[in-house]
C-alpha cells in the first residue's frame, strides 16, 4: 500500500468523522424534539459536482440517500454563476428534497482559500409546516403546508429576512422552526471549517484526488460484491393497511452482474390521502434494504448507491407526481426494505430478517383550552410530536429488537422530553408482552402507551399508524407479529391514520405493532424460552402453548426469576 493510498485512506475517516460531527452539532442545536431527542437528521459531504462523498452515521437512510440527489438540484437551480462563499440554500420541495413538505435540507457552498471544492448539507424532520398540521388527510400536496422552493436562505452572509417572516407568518411553531433553520445552517458551517482544516493540513488545494479515491474505490467494492451474486430475479410483495383501503406494495429484484434493479411495477396506484410516495424516498429505501443485504461494511456515497437502480410506475403509490399528497409518505416508504425482503429471501436464504413494524409509531396532538367550558388559567396551544416503535423482524441467527425503528433508524422520544414541550400526559409507556412472533428467533417486542391531555384541555389527535389490519409477516416459518389497536379509553375505536378528536379527560391507548418470528418455534432454544418467560417478553399461556414449557418448567423459572436468578 503506497502512502498516498494510506494518507486518501486517513482523510475518508476523516470526512466521515467531519460529517459526524456536523450531524452531532445538529442534535445539539437543534429546536425539535424529532431531532434532538429521535435524531431524524442527515448530514453530507459533498465534492464541487455535488457527489456524496461521505454521510454521518447519525440519521435516517430517508434522508441521506434522498439528499444524495438533492444537492445536484440545488446547484442546477442555483446555477453556479450564482453560488458564493458566505451563502446557504433550502428547500423543502418534496421532489428535489427528501420526500415531504415536513423535511428542511440546508446546503451550504464550502470555499477553501477563495476557491468552491464542495458542499455540505443536512436536513431536518421540523415538527409544523402550517397546512392541515402533519397527517394524511390532505387532498393535494398545496393542503400539506408552506412550500420553500430551493432559494437562498443567505446571500453572502446576510440572512434573507424577508423569507424569514413569511416562514413565520405561515406555521404554528415559529420560534421552533426558525431556530431549526438556524440549527441546519449552523451544523453545515462547522463541518465547512473541519473541512478547511483538513485540507490544510493535508495541503490540499481541492477535493479531487480524496473524492476520485473514495468514488472509485467504493463503485469497485460495491460492483464486486454485486458481480458474486448469483445471476437471478425474484419478486416479492406485501399488503399493508393504506388510508381506507388496502395497498399493495410488489418488487421485483434482478441481480444483473453490474447492477441490481428494484422494479416496482404492480404496486398500487396513488391514493387519495397524502401517503403518497415520491420516487427519491422509493429510491432511497430500495436502496438501503439492498445494500444491507449486499455491501453493509461499504460506506455510503454517491458511487455505493450507483450501481443500485429503482424504477416505478408514474402515478403509483411509490412514485407520486406533484401535486400528489405526501405528507405521511414515510408510511409507505419504509415497508419498501420488508418487500423488497421478500424477494430477496428467494435469492439469497438466512441472510435478511423477518418483516417487522415497518413504519414508525407516531403520532401528534394539537393541543388546545377545552371548548366546553371556559378556558382554565394558564391553558394553552401546543403542537407536540413523537417518535415510537414497534419491534423488528427476527433475524436469521438472532431474535429481533423490542421497540426498535427500523428501517428508519431514529430513536425513540423520551416521556420526560415530550411532556416538557406541551401540556401533554404520558401516563404509560412499556413493552408489550406476546406481541414478538414465535419461531426459532422470537420478533421484537412492540409497546404500549398511553396519552391524554393535561387537566382544561382538549386535543386532536394525528395517527400515523400501519400494521393494524396486516402484521408483519414470519420468515421461514415463523409466526406473525401482534398487530396494532389503538382506542378511547372509554371504549370508542379509533382509526389507525388520519386526525381525530380526543374530549378533555380522555385518553388514547396503544398498543404497537411487534416484529415476526425466524424459522420453525419447535428449535427455539429452551433456555432463551426460560429467559423470555422471566424476564415478562411471553405470557405464562404462550410459553405453554406456543413454546411447549410445561407446568413444572414454568414454575421453576418463575421462582428463579423472583430470587434473581435469571436475568
Amino acid at each position: 500500500m503506497s502512502l498516498a493510498t494510506i494518507a486518501y485512506q486517513v482523510m475518508w475517516n476523516r470526512l466521515i468523522s467531519v460529517v459526524e460531527e456536523q450531524a452531532q452539532a445538529l442534535v445539539r442545536t437543534a429546536f425539535s424534539t424529532s431531532v434532538r431527542e429521535a435524531g431524524d437528521l442527515s448530514a453530507g459531504v459533498y465534492n464541487e459536482h455535488g457527489d456524496m462523498l461521505a454521510q454521518a452515521v447519525t440519521g435516517t437512510p430517508g434522508h441521506v440517500n434522498a439528499m444524495a440527489d438533492a444537492v445536484p438540484h440545488f446547484i442546477r437551480r442555483i446555477g453556479r454563476d450564482n453560488i458564493h462563499e458566505g451563502d446557504v440554500y433550502i428547500t423543502n420541495d418534496p421532489w428535489e428534497g427528501t420526500g415531504h413538505l415536513h423535511d428542511i435540507t440546508v446546503c451550504t457552498p464550502s470555499f477553501h482559500h477563495g476557491r468552491l471544492v464542495g458542499f455540505f448539507a443536512c436536513t431536518a424532520h421540523i415538527v409544523d409546516i402550517g397546512g392541515r398540521g402533519f397527517g394524511a388527510d390532505a387532498n393535494s400536496v398545496y393542503e400539506e403546508g408552506l412550500y420553500i422552493p430551493i432559494m437562498k436562505l443567505m446571500v453572502r452572509g446576510a440572512v434573507d429576512q424577508t423569507l424569514i417572516r413569511l416562514i413565520r407568518g405561515n406555521v404554528r411553531e415559529p420560534d421552533q422552526l426558525v431556530g431549526d433553520i438556524y440549527a441546519l445552517a449552523t451544523c453545515n458551517d462547522i463541518g465547512h471549517r473541519r473541512l478547511s482544516d483538513m485540507m490544510t493540513e493535508f495541503q490540499l488545494a481541492d477535493l479531487t484526488g480524496i473524492s476520485e479515491f473514495i468514488l472509485t474505490n467504493s463503485r469497485e467494492a460495491t460492483l464486486a460484491r454485486i458481480g458474486a451474486l448469483p445471476r437471478a430475479e425474484a419478486s416479492g410483495s406485501m399488503m399493508i393497511d393504506g388510508y381506507d383501503r388496502p395497498i399493495l406494495l410488489a418488487v421485483k429484484v434482478s441481480f444483473n452482474g453490474d447492477h441490481v434493479l428494484c422494479d416496482w411495477e404492480g404496486t398500487s396506484g396513488l391514493d387519495k390521502k397524502g401517503i403518497n410516495v415520491p420516487l427519491v424516498y422509493t429510491k432511497a429505501y430500495s436502496c438501503y434494504a439492498l445494500k444491507c443485504a449486499i455491501a453493509p461494511d461499504i460506506p455510503n456515497n454517491t458511487a455505493s448507491l450507483a450501481p443500485f437502480h429503482v424504477t416505478a410506475p408514474e402515478h403509483s403509490i411509490v412514485n407520486a407526481l406533484h401535486p400528489a399528497p405526501v405528507a405521511l409518505r414515510h408510511i409507505i416508504g419504509h415497508m419498501v426494505p420488508d418487500t423488497v425482503y421478500d424477494a430477496l429471501d428467494k435469492i439469497l436464504p438466512a441472510v435478511v430478517p423477518a418483516e417487522g413494524a415497518g413504519c414508525l409509531c407516531n403520532f401528534q396532538l394539537s393541543l388546545r383550552p377545552r371548548s366546553d367550558q371556559p378556558a382554565a388559567e394558564g391553558a394553552g396551544r401546543a403542537e407536540v410530536l413523537t417518535f415510537n416503535s414497534g419491534g423488528t423482524g427476527a433475524r436469521p441467527t438472532l431474535d429481533g429488537m423490542s421497540a426498535t425503528a427500523f428501517p428508519s433508524g431514529v430513536m425513540t422520544m423520551p416521556v420526560e422530553a415530550t411532556e416538557q414541550v406541551g401540556p401533554v400526559i404520558i401516563w404509560r409507556k412499556e413493552l408489550r408482552p406476546d406481541s414478538g412472533g414465535a419461531g426459532q428467533f422470537r420478533g421484537g417486542l412492540g409497546q404500549y402507551m398511553e396519552v391524554g391531555a393535561r387537566e382544561g384541555h382538549e386535543f386532536d389527535f394525528q395517527a400515523m399508524f400501519d400494521r393494524v389490519h396486516h402484521p408483519a409477516r414470519g420468515r421461514r416459518g415463523g409466526a406473525p407479529g401482534a398487530p396494532t389497536t389503538i382506542v378511547r379509553d372509554d371504549g370508542t375505536a379509533m382509526k389507525g391514520k388520519g386526525k381525530q378528536f380526543v374530549p378533555s379527560g380522555r385518553r388514547v391507548v396503544m398498543a404497537f405493532p411487534g416484529g415476526a418470528g425466524y424459522g420453525d418455534v419447535t428449535r427455539r432454544d429452551r433456555a432463551a424460552i426460560r429467559r423470555d418467560l422471566a424476564l415478562g417478553y411471553i405470557s405464562e399461556d404462550m410459553a405453554r402453548a406456543l413454546y411447549g414449557l410445561s407446568d413444572t418448567d414454568i414454575a421453576m423459572v418463575m421462582a428463579a426469576s423472583l430470587k434473581g436468578e435469571i436475568g
